[in-house]
């Protein structure tokens, strides 16, 4: 397999796979061999697929229990040397026990050899009949040797191997055969005629011949790092049943020779265990383990001690594999993440594979000069095409080409990109032209530096990781500074260095602007950047050499949209060489019009720029075999030769030379071959090979492993090879039924029968097996994949075994049987006992495309795409985009169910593209934020967001979800091959969801509904491509008119047909007039009436019939509507008038007219009334009753707008909810159509005018268009509150509602569509008026209280996440308390102090009088305060509202005593502690030495008795208050200050929370008496400590932002929480809105407050904290509440009227 040559040393381990050869005595280690396999490996391949990314195959020759099946000697080893060649790990691993083993019989010996022995034979007198029958003499190796015939080689047929019943002979014979020709050899050292060192050779074991040739010519470094030996010997090793000597007839002469020279196995095993390892261990450090086992001499070695020994060794080899390996510098990548890293991955693996190619250019061909010629000119401006027939060499050749550019182009620096387009496991236009912007970019923009950084920086540790901060604790005592004594005068000092603790901050790792390629951007974008680069970036002194390779084998044209992405004509310093099969015309023309020029014209008729490969001259392929056997070790005869040229006469081809390779170096000298041993062409060549291998091999075994290779999406690794076909399936269109395993060894010799035609190239980090050519491909699927059904099943099998299922079999079954087990795991994350994880690039590039081949969608839909471990490795692996197409994907099979689903999730992705692409580690947080507002719409996503928390460990879990500021859209279209500078001229939608646009250009644009994408519609007439002028819709019908007059009809409903709508009163227009304008168009059934623009008659097309008619009216028609029957029809007019006309005969019945004679623009009919209402210009109602359609229509009443009135500018009526939706400019107004009342009007923003409002699908909000505004806003009717807003891009044009979607046309065509329930569910979340600034927490945490300034405040219940009652007042709250037994509700309003009871909403207390600034509660319940500025502070009663007692000094930041005692402030600079009881000033604390002020305090409550005071100059004081003294604990640094509004402090003490600076929060560790300080992102707008001295919540706005950047996540507020006791950040949650308030319960739950009245609750999740009871996560209400969300609306409980006590 064609690599590139480097030894994985060489290359940084870039191979992917430990290869293991297993080197032993086959008849000496079945029992250990089979523990290595049943328990070491498969758990050794986890430790490495897991830890390092790594795959692990062990090739042990000798696995099968059939002798028949073991290779030759040569075979294993080129084993050896593959497994040292790739492995990127130990790739030699040797068991030598206490038996040699047997020496075999020579599969070749030299000539001279073998007669020097038959010589010596003879003249020893010894027959040598039997030894000359199995040697024959082969002409055709190099040097000419005798070989074994077939009947003595090793057979792997499957014939040979179920002869069981000769196995016994052949063995007797071969044993007999082995006996005489080593006593031959003895002879020949006897005589001298041969070396002992030679003659070794021949006797020795497999086990020694593999263990020299692995190690005499190893280099030191692989020996040392990469070679494990474990040499067991063994003391009375009495077997169990003695063999008997073989009794071979010899003379005495020979057996004397035999018996004086040859060595014993005995001494041939002493000699590789004393002399050849130790020798290895002394000079070259190999890793050798000896044990000796000394057995007792009447048992023997048993089976006992054999498995005793087999368990320690599988003990040890475990840990030396895994010790090795993973002191490894192996070049693996943790995680891709950004796009440019797998851009950058991609372009290393281009480069890469252009080397490969490069060394199949065996044959010099002429055309090579042309393309020199064609790049060192520089007057052509157009490109060079590279054609030729089926396997020309056109790839080979320009790879070649590739290599040498630089030596064709010496007097500049140029820049060569060759891409292999179809040879790219994405082949999409989007990603083609972002990998081609990409590369030019950084081949440009970059030094060799940077270029050297990028190509590597796939292989960057995981950007999430953290450390361990350093903590650096003080000098001073650890003892808490509340158990210090109070007595003395001593005070600490703490220490000046300063504990800094880091939240998690990765180094930045995102690319230069170039390579920023956003996942969601546009065809057109790329096709336009592609352009701008080739056109800006090359240079004379820097040219760019562009090769595009297989553009014309992609699928849906787009190689055409790469060519059409290319600059015409192209720049001076760019040369284009594109190449195309000569059966491509298409392609070809494509590219002459797309340079279309007299002079390209030309160049490419005759040549000049246009290469034509034809077949290599027969000469060189003759030289090309040649040099190729001899490479091999083999020739031919001249008779054989004469065959070959005959038959590279007739082909000529570079593959069909390789072929001809692997067919005749099978040839003897003297195999029969005739004219017809050699196949005609490439086909039939590759095709006699796959013969030639099911007969050496397993027909199976062939026909399923070339069937995976050809089904694979990127190829496979040899271990996903291996994987495969050892899983048991039985696949009877695929050979024979195959039920046996598979060992590796057999998937080896298969390999290396296939290796000159399989590429072994890196994709996504691993590197796989690809077809050389993909002719392979083409015959593999005729001859074994022929029937759809056999392909699909091996989709399947290959979804099943990336998806980690076992296959074919029972799975509990599965699990005892061996082969199963040694399955690998497929997570989607590879983890490791280390933490952190890698991604299973593998799983997620292959299993996706196997599930949609095998037409498995349910599993493609369930499994993957609804799915959030799939999405986290998709983006952790930086393959957004990708994810976004499959998102995105129109899928016709009636299995796609989750279509919204979807387009939800890749509308999530791609608003946060940005922020993902540099935080991947975020998508957890993403998601769930944006997705649980919707789980009500979308149910089918509770298992993803379920799956989001139960795989998170410590961090933030969202309890409460606040509701969201806008809605999402799911889709957004955007034309690709619009012009710029086209707007819309006109759009219409049907009720089914299918939208049509017409453009200005004339153009007709076409959107089926949800999840598909925008199409361009043509119609032609007389060979002319017609303009379309506009378009109307109604029920399930679209109208289109042109420009030449022309209307037709689409019924969206059926088929694709557009009919005509033909008028034969209209032959005189012809197409040069002026197009007519409809005005209207409504349908009934399959009539249809159209109404024109000032015309004064109506057209009605039967569609059966295809008959128009035409009914004339008074004036020009503004409206029209059919009766339910369709028997009449009603034409509204623009004098005011109304005409009804009988449809069966064709007559006007009536006509009326309003009383203002303002136009109609809408008649709505209320049949079962018998009414009619219609609707004027000006917004006025006229009813008429038409209970007799023979009579004139009677007027029932007129309803006539009141004030200043404009024109209606749209109307949305909903006969299901009987409302009526009028839009002005000023307002909007909403009709009751039932009883015809005018419900509400709602007024214009200041300064703004609607354009257009439609209702939502349930009538409880509506969507308006203001003008000016790039984004729709949402009222609630019920409220007349503005409550949403949905964002657009661009200025808005029209707005359509659907039946399930809402969609908005910008000017220039664009759909942003929306869903409709999920607008309703974000307009009925509950929220306050205004922003929430106070939240209020019950103790239990079930239930909390916010205020928002306004007269309200809600409860709000945690279990069902809803508003519960709110409590109103007479004037805005301004302070709230809650009593600690969460009995009483304490607020305060104008000045009024209210007591009210929670559970019963009672308002038992209103006290008046009370001139409070601020309210507290005493922790026993039973008392308020209300503190005064201005006049008395005074203790109450909350049951009764008596007095207690009045306090006289106003105490600021006043705080009540643990035990109820006293009420402690600050006054003057002083500490004071008024008594509760009586008012009076009991205690003081005064800093009088010093004559500083007290700053901040606070009181604890798990101590009492003890006061934390905190003064000016940041000395630290306790301060016992009932016995008042005082202990000056130590001072902070001058670099540290304390800001009285921030202090907050845990209630046992330990921690306190100084100061917030701007990105820095300061802490002091009252435990430790250390300071710590929190370096954040960004400013730090709220903080609060969390109580129980466990955590510190703060919320950060981000800073340092890039201009480029307009993602929102990277300019919104950050909720983030760092663990105290180690300073680690435990989660963070970027917050969609302005938060207002910030609170951490005991429950370790953080409420956020936001401005625009809804909350937020966050429960902190740390493993390393125990909590008795975790706190109960919100849950759908939906299944208990059963009422409309609109009327989740909390209970009012009202205050008292007037106060019920009142203070003096």
């Amino acid at each position: 397999m064609h690599t590139g040559g480097k030894s994985p040393l060489d290359s940084g381990f870039s191979t992917s796979c430990v290869k293991i050869y297993l080197c032993s005595n086959p008849e000496d280690s079945v029992v250990e061999r089979r523990a290595l396999r049943d328990s070491v490996f498969p758990r050794f391949r986890e430790h490495c697929r897991h830890s390092l990314g790594l795959d692990v195959r062990v090739i042990d020759p000798f696995e099968s229990s059939d002798p028949s099946r073991w290779p030759d000697e040569d075979t294993r080893h080129q084993m050896i040397h593959e497994c040292r060649g790739s492995s990127a790990g130990p790739f030699l691993l040797a068991l030598v026990g206490h038996q040699y083993g047997t020496a075999r019989l020579p599969a070749q010996v030299e000539v001279s050899e073998l007669q020097l022995l038959l010589q010596q034979c003879q003249e020893a007198g010894v027959s040598t009949q039997e030894l000359e029958k199995v040697y024959q003499r082969d002409e055709n190796t190099i040097p000419t040797t005798y070989c074994l015939r077939a009947p003595h080689r090793r057979s792997y047929s499957l014939q040979e191997r179920n002869k069981v019943k000769e196995e016994s002979k052949t063995k007797t014979k071969e044993e007999e055969l082995r006996k005489l020709f080593q006593a031959a050899v003895s002879l020949c050292v006897q005589s001298g005629s041969m070396t002992p060192e030679r003659a070794k050779i021949f006797y020795r074991s497999a086990l020694d011949a593999d263990l020299r040739y692995a190690l005499e010519s190893c280099p030191e470094r692989d020996i040392v790092r990469r070679c494990l030996v474990y040499v067991h010997k063994i003391i009375n090793a009495k077997a169990e049943r003695q063999k008997g000597p073989v009794k071979i007839q010899l003379q005495s002469k020979l057996e004397d020779a035999t018996l004086s020279s040859s060595p014993t196995n005995e001494k041939l095993l002493s000699e590789l265990c004393e002399c050849f390892l130790p020798h290895l261990v002394t000079s070259r450090q190999l890793l050798v383990y000896t044990i000796t086992t000394e057995c007792d001499r009447r048992h023997g070695y048993t089976s006992a001690r054999r498995r005793g020994y087999a368990d320690s060794l599988c003990q040890q080899v475990y840990c030396d594999l895994v010790q090795m390996t993973d002191s490894l510098s192996v070049s693996q990548s943790a995680e891709l993440s950004p796009l440019c890293d797998v851009l950058s991955q991609e372009q290393a693996e281009q480069e890469q594979l252009c080397d490969i190619l490069s060394q199949f250019y065996d044959v010099i061909q002429p055309e090579e000069e042309k393309v020199r010629a064609y790049v060192k000119q520089r007057y052509h401006q157009f490109p060079l095409v590279v054609t030729g027939g089926p396997c020309t060499g056109k790839t080979v050749l320009l790879a070649h080409c590739t290599q040498q550019m630089k030596h064709w182009l010496a007097d500049s620096d140029p820049v060569v990109i060759s891409f292999f387009c179809n040879l790219s496991i994405n082949a999409s236009p989007k990603h083609l032209l972002s990998s081609l912007c990409y590369q030019i970019a950084c081949r440009y923009l970059t030094d060799s530096s940077s270029k050297q950084d990028a190509s590597h920086c796939s292989d960057l540790d995981d950007p999430g990781s953290t450390t361990d901060p350093r903590e650096v604790t003080s000098s001073c005592s650890q003892t808490s500074v509340l158990d210090s004594q109070h007595e003395g005068g001593t005070k600490e000092h703490v220490s000046d260095c300063k504990q800094s603790w880091s939240t998690a901050q990765h180094p930045d790792q995102r690319q230069l602007d170039f390579g920023n390629i956003k996942p969601d951007a546009c065809l057109s974008e790329l096709k336009e950047h592609l352009s701008s680069l080739i056109s800006h970036l090359p240079s004379t002194e820097k040219p760019l050499v562009l090769i595009l390779d297989g553009l014309d084998q992609l699928k849906n044209n787009t190689g055409l949209q790469i060519i059409e992405s290319l600059p015409r004509p192209l720049p001076p310093a760019v040369k284009l060489i594109v190449t195309a099969s000569s059966n491509r015309a298409h392609f070809l023309q494509a590219i002459k019009l797309h340079y279309a020029s007299q002079s390209v014209s030309e160049d490419m008729c005759t040549g000049r720029l246009c290469i034509q490969l034809g077949l290599v001259d027969r000469k060189q392929s003759v030289q090309m075999l040649a040099s190729l056997l001899k490479g091999s070790g083999r020739r031919v005869t001249s008779g054989q030769q004469a065959l070959v040229n005959q038959a590279l006469a007739r082909c000529c081809l570079p593959l069909y030379a390789r072929l001809l390779h692997a067919h005749t170096s099978l040839w003897r000298s003297d195999s029969d071959v005739t004219e017809s041993s050699l196949p005609d062409g490439v086909h039939s060549s590759i095709s006699a090979l796959l013969d030639h291998l099911e007969q050496k091999h397993f027909s199976s075994i062939v026909a399923r492993a070339v069937s995976y290779l050809t089904v694979s999406r990127s190829g496979l690794t040899e271990a996903e090879l291996a994987d495969l076909l050892s899983i048991k399936e039985d696949l009877p269109h695929i050979g024979s039924s195959f039920k046996m395993t598979v060992p590796q060894v057999d998937v080896e010799r298969l390999l290396l029968d296939l290796k000159s035609f399989l590429i072994q190239r890196k994709v996504a980090g691993s590197l796989v097996l690809f077809w050389v050519s993909r002719h392979f491909k083409l015959v593999v699927a005729k001859r074994y994949l022929d029937a759809p059904d056999v392909r699909r099943r091996l989709h399947s099998e290959m979804a099943d075994y990336f998806s980690g299922q076992t296959s074919g079999v029972n799975k509990d079954a599965a699990l005892k049987t061996h082969t199963d087990t040694r399955q690998p795991s497929q997570p989607f994350v590879l983890t490791s006992m280390k933490g952190g994880g890698r991604v299973n690039v593998r799983k997620i590039v292959e299993l996706p495309y196997h599930l949609q081949q095998s037409g498995r969608w349910k599993e493609f839909e369930c499994v993957l795409l609804l799915s959030f471990g799939f999405h986290q490795a998709m983006v952790r692996a930086g393959l957004l985009g990708d994810l976004l197409a499959m998102l995105e994907t129109e899928e016709e099979s009636s299995q796609v169910k989750f279509v919204r689903e979807r387009l939800l999730l890749a509308s999530t992705l791609k608003s946060s593209a940005c922020f993902l692409q540099s935080s991947p580690l975020q998508l957890p947080s993403v998601m769930e934020t944006n997705l649980l507002p919707y789980l009500e719409v979308f149910p089918a996503l509770e298992g993803y967001v379920r799956e989001i928390k139960e795989g998170r460990g410590s961090g933030l879990e969202i309890v409460l979800c606040p509701s969201p500021p806008c809605v999402p859209h799911i889709q957004y279209l955007k034309y690709d091959d619009i012009n710029k500078g086209v707007c819309v001229r006109e759009i219409a939608g049907t009720k089914c969801g299918v939208v049509a646009e017409i453009t200005d250009d004339g153009s007709a644009w076409i959107w089926k509904g949800c999840g598909y994408d925008v199409a361009k519609l043509s119609l032609r007439c007389e060979q002319t491509e017609l303009k379309f002028a506009g378009v109307k819709s109604s029920g399930p019908f679209l109208l289109l008119s042109t420009s030449c007059n022309k209307l037709f009809v689409w019924d969206v409903e059926g088929p694709e047909k557009f009919l005509e709508v033909k008028d034969p009163f209209k032959n005189t227009c012809d197409s040069s007039e002026t197009p007519s304008n409809i005005e209207g168009f409504v349908a009934h059934q399959k009539t249809l009436s159209v109404w024109w623009k000032d015309e004064s008659f109506v057209s009605v097309f039967d569609i059966s019939s295809e008959t128009l008619t035409h009914f004339q009216c008074q004036s020009p028609v503004t409206c029209s509507v059919f009766s339910s029957d369709g028997f009449f029809m009603y034409c509204g007019q623009e004098e005011g008038a109304v005409s009804v006309f009988d449809m069966k005969s064709s007559s006007l019945l009536s006509t009326c007219s309003n009383s203002n004679h303002s136009a109609v623009t809408l008649i709505i009919l209320h049949e079962d009334k018998r009414e009619m209402a219609c609707v004027d210009r000006t917004g006025s109602v006229a009813l008429w009753d038409v209970a007799a359609n023979t009579q004139p229509p009677r007027l029932v009443k007129e309803i006539f707008t009141q004030g200043y009135s404009t024109n209606i500018l749209s109307t949305d009526y909903s006969s299901e909810i009987n409302t009526l939706l009028m839009c002005q400019a000023h307002q909007a107004s909403l009709w009751d159509t039932c009883n015809w009342e005018l419900w509400d009007q709602f007024l214009a923003p200041q300064g703004r005018a609607f354009t257009q409002a439609v209702l939502s699908q349930d009538g409880h909000l509506f969507l308006a268009l203001l003008d000016t505004c790039t984004f729709i806003l949402v009222w609630r009717v019920s409220s007349g509150e503005c409550v949403l807003s949905l964002e657009m891009n661009k200025q808005p044009h029209t707005l359509l509602k659907m039946a399930s979607d809402v969609i908005c046309v910008s000017h220039d065509g664009c759909l942003t569509v929306w869903d409709s329930e999920m607008i309703d569910a974000a307009g009925s979340a509950q929220k306050m008026g205004g922003g929430v600034k106070e939240v209020v927490v019950e103790q239990t945490g079930v239930w909390f209280y916010t205020r928002d300034g306004s007269e309200k405040v809600w409860k709000w219940s945690l279990d069902t996440g809803l508003p519960h009652v709110n409590f109103l007042h007479t004037g805005p709250v301004e302070k709230l308390q809650l009593s600690p037994n969460g009995i009483h509700l304490v607020s305060l309003s104008a000045g009024d102090i209210y007591v009210w009871r929670t559970e019963t909403g009672e308002n038992i207390l209103r006290i008046g009088g009370s001139r409070a600034r601020d309210i507290l509660i005493t922790p026993n319940n039973n008392f308020g305060v209300s503190i005064s500025e201005r006049g008395l502070s005074r203790v109450f009663k909350i049951a009764q509202g008596n007095i207690v007692c009045s306090i006289h000094p106003y105490l600021s930041d006043a705080q009540v005593s643990p035990e109820s005692t006293y009420l402690l402030g600050c006054c003057h600079g002083d500490l004071l502690a008024a008594s509760l009881w009586s008012g009076s000033i009991s205690k003081r604390f005064s800093c009088v030495e010093s004559s500083e002020e007290v700053v901040a305090f606070q009181t604890l409550s798990q101590h009492p008795e003890f006061v934390v005071v905190m003064a000016a100059s940041g000395t630290v004081y306790t301060w016992k208050v009932a016995e008042e003294t005082v202990c000056w604990h130590f001072q902070l640094p001058h670099m540290f200050h304390c800001q009285p509004e921030d202090f907050q402090m845990s209630s046992n003490g330990s921690y306190a929370l100084l100061s917030i600076d701007s990105g820095v929060i300061n802490l002091l560790n009252l435990s430790r008496v250390t300071l710590c300080s929190f370096k954040v992102e960004g400013p730090v707008i709220k903080a609060c400590l969390d109580k129980t001295g466990h955590y510190v919540a703060y919320i950060t706005t981000p800073s340092g932002l890039e201009d480029s950047c307009d993602c929102y996540l990277h300019a919104r507020p950050i909720l983030q929480v760092t663990r105290l006791s180690d300073g680690k950040r435990l989660g963070a949650v970027h917050l969609s809105k302005n938060p207002l308030a910030l609170v951490i319960c005991e429950q370790h739950c953080v409420f956020v407050g936001f401005g625009d009245g809804s909350v937020g609750v966050y429960y902190i999740s740390d493993v390393t904290v125990d909590e008795d009871e975790p706190i109960r996560c919100w849950e759908d209400p939906s299944g208990q509440l059963k009422q409309c969300p609109f009327d989740r609306t909390p209970f009012s409980w009202f205050p008292q009227d007037t106060p019920n006590v009142t203070w003096a």
